[in-house]
């Protein structure tokens, strides 16, 4: 008879598959869960139809599956009072630019958007989901975070150049990007300290614009104050 596996590895697998349900910006079918995962199908359907139980994912007709209804309640609540005061900061500079704009904070040593809004009427947009991630060490938003952030506790791979970037960003107060993330995409980010929380930052994604970068920042800037004042920052 096999050993049952531990808890703790079925409790991180469950969480793995809702991270890449996350990663995917689409729904998976089984099989290619199970390849991601590296395990048996029938171990990632059991899995699944927990996950599925908790309505944490969801199946379609055909059997794919998708993130579910329940993971949008439990992600309002992570740093609920922060994404209430960001809300209309980000929706007044997305409508205002033309332009996604959201909301990143540090997680361990990845970037992850915690809230995001896209312009009104905008012809087109760039989607920036809540819940994507993506190396702390690559993008505006990753080197607006370092930039608050002694070295040290900088991830250990951080390239040169992201270095060299990191300190324009002490020196002029805004970080941007350009086909680090997205192929095609140009980000334009600022630092968001605010107290007691960890390194967040104000970022924009858009593929061309009328406005420069530095007009950009600095209209994220007033964002960024604004959303730190309000939280007594």
């Amino acid at each position: 008879m096999a050993t049952p596996a531990p808890a703790s590895q079925t409790l991180s697998r469950g969480i793995r598959i809702l991270e890449i349900l996350a990663e995917a910006h689409a729904a998976l079918t089984i099989d290619e869960i199970a390849v991601r995962l590296d395990v048996h199908r029938s171990v990632a359907y059991r899995l699944l139809r927990t996950l599925e139980d908790h309505r944490l994912v969801a199946r379609d007709a055909a059997g794919l599956v998708s993130l579910g209804p329940r993971m949008a309640a439990l992600a309002a609540g992570v740093a609920h009072d922060l994404q209430s005061e960001a809300l209309p900061e980000l929706t007044a500079v997305a409508n205002e630019l033309g332009m996604t704009c959201f909301l990143a904070v540090l997680d361990g040593d990845e970037c992850i958007t915690l809230a995001s809004v896209e312009p009104r009427h905008a012809v087109a947009s760039v989607a920036q989901r809540p819940g994507a991630r993506h190396s702390v060490t690559v993008g505006a938003p990753g080197k607006a975070i370092l930039a608050q952030l002694p070295s040290p506790q900088w991830p250990a791979e951080t390239a040169p150049r992201t270095i060299d970037d990191v300190a324009q960003v002490r020196t002029q107060g805004f970080a941007t990007s350009h086909d680090e993330v997205i192929p095609t995409v140009r980000s334009v980010a600022v630092p968001l300290a605010l107290r007691g929380q960890r390194p967040a930052a104000i970022a924009v994604v858009h593929v061309a614009s009328a406005h420069d970068d530095r007009e950009i920042a600095e209209r994220l800037r007033r964002s960024a104050q604004a959303i730190a004042a309000s939280l007594g920052s």
